[in-house]
C-alpha cells in the first residue's frame, strides 16, 4: 500500500458510520470556527450505536424490577435481561450448561469478582502478562504473589518467558491471567495457545477481552478442549453500548461453589438469623438491583456486531491501522510503539501509540484537541509496568516519576499519545490527523499552551469555550 492509496471505504462495512449517535458533532476550535469532531479514542470508550439507543428508548417504556415481579412489565423485563445474558454467552461462544454469564458494573469489577470468587491461597501463583491494563493485574496482588510474563522490545508477549516461569512454579500456578488485545499496542497474544499451555501445568486462564471483543471473535470453546478459555470479560463501554455494564463469563463451577464477595437483596434462597443458603449463579453474584437497562444495551450492540460482521470490521480497521503507518512514516519526528510494520496489521489491533519528537504527549494530545478537533488519549492508559518497559525508563527514572506523581508533580511525567480505532473511522479522518501533525511538528500550531504540572495537562492561553451551551443538566 503507497502512502497516498486509500483503503477500503467504510461502505464495506454497509450504513455503519450513520448509525454511530454524534458522528456528525461540531466542536469548537481556537480559531473560533466549529469542525466536526474526530474521534480517535475509542480504545478508552466507543461512541453508541443508533441501534443500541434506539433499542434502550423501546424498552424504557416496559423498564420495571426484574426476576420477583409478577406484573406484566416485570416479566418483560426480566425476559429482556435474561435474553441480554444468553446474547453474551453466545458472543463469546459460551454455553449456558457448561458457563455461567455474571452482570455488573464493568470489565475492572468483573475481574475483581473472579478474584474474589477462585479458591486462591496465599502461596499460589497467578501469572499475569506485562502488558495488562492495571484491571487485569492488581486485582490479583492482594490475593496470591503475581509474576509477570515479560514482553519483548515490541510489547508483545514473550511465550519463552511464560514457558519458565510455568515450570519454576510448576504446582502452584493457579491461573494465567492475560489481555486478549493490549489496550497499548494493539498486540493480539495467542490467547488460545497460551490456555493450552496453562491447562497442561494444571492452571487455568482469564482472558481480558474487553479490547479484543469490539474488533475481533471470540470463542471460550468446549470446556474439554485443552485451548478452551476458562473465563472471560467483556466491557459494554467498548463495544458501542455506553451505559454501563460488564459481563464475566466463565465455567459454572467456581461459582456454584463458596460465598459471594458482595452479599444481599437477590443473593440467597433463604435467610435465617443464623444461617444463609445462597442462591445458584448467578444470582448468588448479582447482589441488588442489576443494571438491566445496560445488559439490554449490551445485548443490542452484540446483535448489531453480529450483524455488521467481526471479520468485516477487523478487514476494515486493519485497512485502516496499515494506512495509517504508512503515513505516519511521511513525519520525520514520529517515535512508534508496538509493531510499526503496516504488513502485519491484519495480526494487531487499530491501536497506535507514538510521540512527536521532544514535545510532551500532553501538550500534543491538547493540541490536536484544541486545534484541530481531534480527540485522542494520552499518558500512560492504566498500562504503567507495559508503558515503562516499552519506553525504555530505568528503574532509577521510575523511582523519579513515582516521586514526583506523590508530589503532585506531573508534569515530566513519562506517556504517549494513543491513536486507536473504532470501525467507523475512516482514512479521511486518518488524513486530518496525519495533516495535523504535520502542522504541529513544523511548529505551525497558534496557541500559546501552559502547563498545569499538577495533571501535567495544557491549555491553550485565552481559550476557555464555554461548555454549558453544549449540554447541561
Amino acid at each position: 500500500m503507497t502512502a497516498t492509496a486509500h483503503p477500503a471505504r467504510i461502505s464495506d462495512l454497509g450504513n455503519v458510520r450513520e448509525r454511530i449517535v454524534g458522528i456528525d458533532q461540531q466542536v469548537p476550535v481556537l480559531d473560533g470556527s466549529m469542525r466536526p469532531y474526530v474521534n480517535f479514542d475509542n480504545a478508552a470508550s466507543t461512541p453508541a450505536l443508533r441501534d443500541v439507543l434506539d433499542t434502550v428508548n423501546d424498552f424504557m417504556v416496559w423498564y420495571s424490577s426484574v426476576h420477583r415481579g409478577t406484573g406484566f412489565k416485570s416479566r418483560v423485563a426480566t425476559q429482556a435481561y435474561d435474553d441480554a445474558r444468553e446474547i453474551a454467552a453466545e458472543f463469546v461462544g459460551a454455553n449456558l450448561r457448561d458457563h455461567t454469564v455474571i452482570f455488573g458494573k464493568n470489565t475492572s469489577e468483573a475481574i475483581n469478582k473472579l478474584s474474589y470468587r477462585l479458591p486462591l491461597q496465599p502461596d499460589d501463583v497467578v501469572l499475569v502478562s506485562l502488558l495488562e491494563h492495571h484491571s487485569n493485574d492488581l486485582p490479583w496482588r492482594h490475593r496470591c504473589h503475581v509474576e509477570h510474563i515479560a514482553a519483548d522490545e515490541l510489547g508483545r508477549l514473550d511465550e519463552d518467558d511464560l514457558d519458565r516461569l510455568l515450570a519454576k512454579y510448576a504446582g502452584r500456578v493457579k491461573l494465567v491471567a492475560v489481555t486478549g488485545a493490549a489496550n497499548v499496542t494493539g498486540h493480539l497474544p495467542d490467547i488460545h495457545g497460551i490456555a493450552r499451555k496453562a491447562h497442561a501445568a494444571g492452571a487455568q486462564i482469564m482472558a481480558d477481552c474487553a479490547q479484543l471483543a469490539p474488533h475481533r471473535t471470540v470463542r471460550m470453546g468446549d470446556p474439554n478442549d485443552p485451548a478452551h478459555l476458562d473465563y472471560v470479560s467483556l466491557s459494554a463501554h467498548k463495544m458501542y453500548a455506553p451505559f454501563g455494564t460488564g459481563a464475566l463469563i466463565g465455567l459454572r463451577d467456581i461459582f456454584e461453589q463458596g460465598e459471594p464477595e458482595y452479599r444481599g437483596g437477590g443473593t440467597i434462597d433463604f435467610v435465617t438469623t443464623d444461617s444463609v443458603a445462597w442462591a445458584t449463579t448467578p444470582d448468588r453474584d448479582e447482589a441488588g438491583s442489576p443494571n438491566v437497562v445496560g445488559a439490554v444495551a449490551l445485548g443490542a450492540a452484540i446483535r448489531a456486531l453480529d450483524g455488521i460482521g467481526m471479520e468485516a470490521i477487523a478487514r476494515h480497521e486493519a485497512e485502516l491501522t496499515a494506512y495509517t503507518l504508512e503515513r505516519m512514516r511521511t513525519i520525520g519526528d514520529v517515535t512508534l510503539y508496538g509493531d510499526p510494520d503496516p504488513a502485519n496489521t491484519a495480526n494487531r489491533l487499530g491501536v497506535i501509540p507514538f510521540n512527536l519528537g521532544e514535545m510532551s504527549h500532553f501538550k500534543l494530545a491538547a493540541i490536536l484537541g484544541t486545534e484541530f478537533g481531534i480527540g485522542v488519549r494520552n499518558g500512560c492508559f492504566c498500562a504503567h509496568p507495559y508503558l515503562i518497559h516499552l519506553m525504555g525508563v530505568s528503574e532509577e527514572e521510575s523511582r523519579e516519576v513515582r516521586q514526583n506523581i506523590l508530589d503532585h508533580e506531573r508534569g515530566e511525567m513519562p506517556g504517549m499519545v494513543r491513536v486507536s480505532f473504532g470501525m467507523y473511522n475512516t482514512a479521511e479522518e486518518v488524513d486530518v490527523l496525519i495533516d495535523a501533525l504535520g502542522k504541529v511538528s513544523r511548529g505551525e500550531f497558534a496557541g500559546a499552551y501552559v502547563q498545569d504540572v499538577s495533571t501535567g495537562e495544557y491549555h491553550a492561553e485565552g481559550w476557555s469555550p464555554a461548555l454549558e451551551p453544549y449540554f447541561k443538566l
